[in-house]
């Protein structure tokens, strides 16, 4: 759910849309994202009235909305769809690697799964989304709403919590191996995942709270009470510390810990050197790609609510709008990539998941092929033994006859 309050269109041209009423307190979404970022709606935002596509303004202004609406309708959902299939199967494919190819016990592999499981979660909400664009209105009712909002909104917390939490673990298992032994079990491992679940949920509470279908222009919002305005720059304030800077920070200072940790190992082990320096450029490496993909999906994102919280973007920042969500769901699709892919552990069962759908393959042609072979062995063994028991049966016919012959020869003679 998108914080980022639409753009405003030109003066001459600000019907009443649905939407936000101030007086009641209550805004809109646009859309109903399953980011917990609710895009306040205000009432002249011509994407939420299907009647902005034909209105006609002031100095030939109908094709720029028109334009807009067809983005916002038919564009995006594409987007949205695109990405959740990749999201889709990405995160399928991590959780099968997981719990086929993989030690399922492993305390990486469980922190694995679960962000997994989260993301695979947190794809589930584009397709609502497309919708939602698409008609300009939500269609699957109250309940619907809110429970669409609340699931998607604690899975996207929860992956952005799973990944401090691995980015935890691996602070523990580089820099305190020894000490963090206890902690680094597949018991614990669990509960921490129960963990961040019920800290998810309780993250999500005022959404669980407030989030409702508003009856004048049917979409799926936050109704916020009054005051509507410091309820709605509170919890997006809040959202943006627990949802992004504080994981950020965190994850930042646990790999900032675990360079400072190799290099220092490097230093002291100059036998080892090479090996030492390839681990740490590995190390480094994924340090890197991590920190800087995860900053990259999400902080243009929380920026751009930020600033709108204290000036309101012009119409021309629609489409960055849109971007910017798109590109904060693509984190869900990077993950499996990031932490899985690009280990040696996940590149093994990955070959191993193709080549055994693979031999699937080849087995069922070889099958097909054996059963059309046997199948016509077995047609030409049927004629073969049809054309020897006429043989035989020709032959037993020959030899009864010459020695009834044989036997019956002074009786013919006589």
């Amino acid at each position: 759910m998108e914080f980022v309050q639409a753009p405003a269109p030109l003066p001459q041209a600000t019907p009443s849309i649905p939407g936000l009423d101030t007086s009641a307190g209550t805004f809109s979404t646009l859309p109903p994202s399953p980011l917990l970022l609710l895009l306040t709606s205000p009432p002249d935002n011509p994407l939420l009235n299907a009647t902005w596509r034909n209105r006609t303004y002031p100095g030939g202004g109908s094709d720029a909305w028109g334009f807009h609406a067809t983005v916002a309708g038919v564009l995006i959902p594409l987007i949205y769809m695109a990405v959740c299939v990749v999201g889709l199967v990405g995160n399928t494919l991590v959780i099968y690697i997981v719990l086929h190819y993989l030690r399922a016990e492993s305390v990486t592999n469980i922190y694995i799964l679960n962000l997994a499981i989260a993301d695979e979660l947190f794809m589930l909400g584009l397709p609502f989304l497309a919708v939602q664009n698409t008609l300009l209105s939500w269609p699957f009712g109250s309940l619907m709403c809110r429970v669409v909002m609340t699931v998607d909104a604690i899975n996207q917390f929860t992956s952005i919590f799973c990944l401090t939490v691995m980015s935890t673990d691996r602070y523990l298992a580089v820099v305190q191996p020894i000490r963090a032994s206890w902690w680094r079990r597949p018991r614990v491992a669990k509960a921490v995942n129960a963990t961040v679940w019920a800290v998810s949920f309780v993250v999500v509470l005022p959404v669980v709270a407030f989030a409702d279908v508003l009856e004048d222009d049917g979409n799926c919002s936050i109704v916020w009470p009054e005051p509507a305005e410091v309820w709605k720059a509170s919890f997006i304030i809040y959202t943006c510390t627990v949802g992004f800077f504080g994981p950020l920070l965190v994850i930042c200072l646990c790999y900032l810990l675990i360079v400072v940790k190799v290099r220092s190992a490097g230093k002291r082990a100059r036998a080892t050197s090479s090996r030492r320096r390839k681990s740490e450029r590995k190390i480094t490496r994924m340090v890197v790609v991590v920190v800087a993909v995860f900053v990259l999906c999400w902080l243009p994102f929380y920026l751009l609510n930020i600033i709108n919280l204290l000036v309101l973007l012009p119409g021309e920042f629609r489409g960055l709008y849109y971007f910017v969500v798109v590109l904060s769901y693509a984190n869900s699709c990077a993950n499996p990539i990031l932490y899985g892919f690009l280990s040696d552990n996940f590149k093994r069962g990955f070959r191993k998941a193709l080549c055994r759908a693979s031999r699937r393959v080849d087995n069922h042609e070889r099958g097909e092929a054996s059963e059309r072979y046997y199948r016509i062995l077995r047609t030409n063994t049927d004629e073969m033994l049809s054309s020897t028991v006429v043989v035989q049966n020709n032959r037993i016919s020959i030899i009864f006859l010459f020695h009834f012959i044989k036997e019956n020869q002074h009786v013919m003679i006589q």
